[in-house]
């Protein structure tokens, strides 16, 4: 099952591939209505846009989703519902394609809500208190931006379709682009999990490792910047994108910050993740769409890969994922310390990997606005940030001592895991360069002081530097950070987002709820029903019980008070 849709889903990328280069050079656009039934007037009709952007996307998103598929065989292998998660694997990929190929909002929310839906049944596919919490939060975080599209497609029926295509321009000089802008922005905030919907990322990683290589690299967190790039022409230049700038630049520091206290090896892949959403946003809201959607198609490979590495070490070590446990990894697994490096290093944006090619020209360009000096500050801070945490995870698995008791215990790599790898690796070192000159055929000349085309290297080699001492932190130097405890404690919960967005409105009705059912359900309600009336049977039928199995003791003690009664009486009577 799993070979055949590898080579199903490898054979479509070749085919919208080869789409792409055809629809580029051409710049064809190809627009279709499907009538699906027409009744008394009333025609429900199916769009397709077909243009060089959904193709290279859906490509993309076809080959990710194959290699994971095959690499499921492997991770997977002892689960006994592996067709199960396949069949949800290969929906979720449908879900995405509905959303990529629709200018319309109707089919966009069927998309959007099967990402959403899929997503909560891949997440809880292990079954435990813990994935069923993650996927509530991760759903019903979800939900908040399928009510905003849900409106959107209310206030679009002023125009007669819910083909957003036709209407953007026109919609420019109308009201409609402040309420449509700003529901459109909401929408995609919470599938991108920018602030204060970031907190259903991170606990998104209940979800078997595959999942998450899928997830978050092209799919559901990528839906919403999509969204915004189909947008993009609509919320240019409005005040609500100023806005989301700044949001987004908060939510790339923030998880920046989070991923360096973390442990958790896949959390601290899932901050970066979120990171990159972050510098995502951020470039979309100045002006670069384009660049955005580059940035999209690299991150989505060396993220999947990064992904996949790590799946593999927690196969390795018996499902451990705390870093501390790890170590001189790339003694004992040395394919997947080649693949994880790369993957890592592209992360940072070391020259001439594929991660190289979009972020530097993202950074190159924003540094060619004029904004002002916070969103300077946090776009540079964020991007010394990701080379600190990069290194930091690298020093911890690679070089490092290993920790765990007995290495005795290690399983060996399995080869179909490896394979699947090895084509992301591919990709990974070639998709950013060849992107680059086929997108960016006229790219705008970029023209900077010596000083601030270092700037990146500079801030880069200072997050190395402290990436690499933080590596160096034994267990007695962590009662130094005592001291600090409380504003650590802030960094890591994603600046209290974690408790404000599970407790914050739902914990006073929680409480009364456990009170209600502590105090109602399990005394009075009981006591005087089913529960209490079952105590009295038992407590008589014990009784009962009693004088059966100790008839012939109680008769004989019984007669004796009674001839000792009998005796007392005789002698008052004689008396």
């Amino acid at each position: 099952m799993c070979l055949k849709g590898f080579y199903f889903l490898l054979l479509l990328f070749f085919f919208f591939f080869f789409f792409f280069l055809f629809y580029f050079y051409n710049e064809t656009i190809i627009f279709i209505e499907w009538e699906i039934i027409s009744f008394n007037s009333n025609m429900i009709v199916m769009s397709i846009l077909i243009d060089w952007m959904s193709l290279l996307f859906m490509s993309f998103v076809l080959l990710i989703s194959s290699v994971v598929i095959m690499y499921s065989e492997g991770y997977m292998s002892s689960d006994k519902n592996l067709i199960r998660f396949i069949i949800l694997v290969l929906l979720f990929v449908l879900s995405m394609m509905l959303l990529i190929i629709s200018p319309n909002l109707i089919s966009i929310l069927l998309g959007w809500d099967g990402l959403g839906l899929i997503s909560f049944c891949l997440v809880i596919y292990y079954q435990s208190f813990k994935s069923y919490n993650s996927g509530m939060l991760t759903v019903l975080s979800n939900r908040v931006g399928d009510v905003f599209i849900l409106i959107c497609i209310s206030w679009m029926m002023n125009y007669g379709s819910w083909n957003y295509f036709f209407y953007l321009n026109f919609m420019k000089s109308d009201f409609s682009m402040i309420m449509l802008s700003y529901l459109i922005i909401l929408a995609a905030m919470t599938k991108s999990a920018q602030i204060p919907f970031s907190s259903w990322l991170p606990a998104a990683m209940a979800a078997p490792t595959p999942v998450s290589a899928l997830v978050h690299s092209s799919t559901l967190v990528t839906a919403g910047v999509y969204l915004l790039i189909r947008f993009s022409e609509l919320l240019m230049n409005s005040l609500c994108f100023k806005m989301l700038l700044l949001i987004s630049s908060l939510t790339m520091f923030m998880a920046g910050i989070a991923a360096n206290y973390e442990f958790d090896l896949k959390k601290i892949i899932a901050f970066s993740t979120l990171s990159q959403l972050g510098l995502m946003m951020s470039i979309l809201c100045i002006g670069f769409p384009k660049l955005a959607f580059f940035h999209l198609l690299t991150h989505a490979m060396f993220k999947a890969l990064l992904f996949m590495c790590a799946g593999m070490i927690i196969h390795i070590l018996m499902d451990i994922q705390d870093i501390r446990y790890m170590g001189s990894l790339s003694n004992f697994i040395p394919l997947t310390s080649l693949c994880f490096n790369i993957s890592n290093l592209s992360l940072c944006g070391i020259p001439f990997l594929s991660g190289f090619y979009s972020k530097d020209m993202v950074l190159e360009m924003f540094f060619m606005t004029n904004f002002n000096l916070l969103i300077y500050l946090l776009m540079y801070m964020s991007t010394g940030l990701t080379m600190f945490y990069t290194i930091r995870l690298l020093f911890y698995l690679m070089i490092n001592e290993f920790n765990l008791i007995s290495i005795y215990n290690l399983m060996e790599e399995n080869y179909i895991m490896i394979y699947s790898m090895m084509v992301l690796l591919i990709m990974s070192l070639i998709s950013g360069s060849v992107l680059n000159w086929m997108i960016f055929y006229d790219s705008n000349f970029i023209y900077m002081s010596m000083y601030m085309k270092l700037m990146v290297v500079y801030v880069s080699m200072i997050g190395m530097i402290l990436g690499y001492f933080i590596s160096l932190m034994k267990w007695n130097l962590i009662s130094k950070f005592l001291l600090t405890y409380k504003i650590s404690f802030f960094f890591s919960s994603m600046w209290f987002l974690v408790m404000l967005s599970t407790y914050s409105l739902s914990l006073k009705f929680l409480n009364f709820n456990y009170k209600s059912y502590k105090n109602i359900d399990l005394m009075w309600n009981e006591y005087l029903s089913g529960q209490g009336i079952f105590f009295i049977l038992k407590n008589y039928s014990i009784y009962y019980y009693y004088f059966q199995m100790n008839n012939f003791k109680i008769y004989m003690f019984s007669f004796i008070i009674w001839f000792f009664f009998i005796y007392l009486f005789m002698m008052m009577i004689n008396y």
